[in-house]
């Protein structure tokens, strides 16, 4: 059973204590899609930083289009999942190309951009040019299970199913009530972000609680259910630091595949695994999630020697490199970045 929200509360709720978040601004189709992109398996705390330094350098699909893609991975240095950043840059020059530059506003020609799926074309569409697009997320998801009290895995083929349409269910309904489409999504997506949240919802400020079954049952604590990660394994990796008689540090950058976890493509200190625990030599041993691993990097000096795809790098133009949070974090371990971003 599908449910029936009262739009108007949820509307007036999200005007009163909705997040002055900055692509919120001044909406602009640009800046909703790089919001969105960046968004993407990433909280917002996190995205809040990185999306004003983008789009201060990059303010424009023009000036996207127009940069250099190791430029565009510098800047998304530390934020993870760098295919984003490659598809953002190459969906800018298809625009550039063929929409003048432009963001489009029909779902077709939005769908066929690189990184654009089903999500970001609704949330573009209904944020940025208010059309009546329905859009499904994990707040969304976790709202619908609450109010629907439904059971089973989020993830589901049928349980996605059911959640798009109660999202187009809920749309159609919010434009009968004369909300727009843009206040409809975003505050049905606040709702998720910061009241209906995992664990224990805060059901005493949600302006659906009266029609929320999950809560009626008491069950809102353990809707929807979780889904059981695997325990995370460990990857040891030893990573060797050269340096030049100038004092610069040789880095590489490595092309896809091959046996490491970190990102393709990047600047990082070469490397290899390491089977057993880290030495007494070494000079810094970091760890970080990296999809479901934890990844244990050991930095060690080594002899001076030319490799493939490797070049020298000053101290001071490292800052600027674009490299994965790992490989920041073990270069300020070791002593050779002032800072990680």
């Amino acid at each position: 059973m599908t449910p029936r929200i009262d739009s108007l509360a949820l509307a007036r709720w999200y005007e009163a204590v909705r997040r002055e978040l900055p692509w919120r601004r001044r909406p602009t189709p640009y800046g909703v899609w790089v919001s969105e992109i960046m968004l993407q398996q990433t909280q917002v705390a996190t995205v809040i930083p990185y999306f004003e330094r983008f789009m201060k350098r990059f303010p424009d699909v023009h000036s996207l289009a127009r940069a250099r893609q190791d430029d565009v991975l510098a800047l998304w240095s530390g934020l993870g999942y760098y295919r984003r950043a490659r598809m953002l840059h190459a969906a800018a020059r298809v625009m550039a190309e063929t929409h003048g530059g432009e963001i489009p506003s029909s779902r077709r020609a939005l769908l066929a951009l690189p990184g654009v799926g089903r999500y970001t074309a609704g949330a573009i569409l209904s944020i940025a040019f208010n059309e009546p697009e329905p859009l499904v997320d994990g707040n969304v998801e976790r709202v619908f299970a609450r109010l629907s009290a439904r059971r089973g895995d989020t993830k589901s083929r049928l349980a996605q199913r059911a959640a798009w349409a109660f999202a187009e269910s809920a749309m159609r309904e919010a434009a009968l009530q004369g909300v727009a489409p843009s206040v409809f999504n975003q505050a049905l997506m606040e709702l998720g972000a910061t009241v209906c949240i995992p664990g224990r919802p805060r059901c005493a400020q949600c302006p659906l609680a009266s029609q929320c079954r999950a809560l009626k049952l008491g069950r809102q604590d353990r809707l929807p259910r979780p889904v059981r990660q695997p325990k995370a394994g460990l990857r040891r990796y030893r990573a060797w630091l050269m340096k030049d008689r100038r004092g610069r540090l040789l880095l590489i950058k490595r092309e896809s595949g091959g046996a490491s976890l970190l990102p393709a493509g990047l600047w990082e200190l070469p490397h290899t695994p390491a089977d057993a625990k880290h030495s007494g030599a070494a000079l810094a041993v970091v760890r970080q999630a990296i999809m479901n691993w934890q990844v244990e990097l050991e930095v060690q000096l080594a002899p001076r020697r030319a490799l493939k795809g490797g070049r020298w790098f000053e101290s001071g133009a490292l800052a600027a490199l674009p490299m994965a949070s790992l490989t920041r974090k073990a270069l300020k371990a070791a002593g050779y970045l002032g800072s990680t971003r």
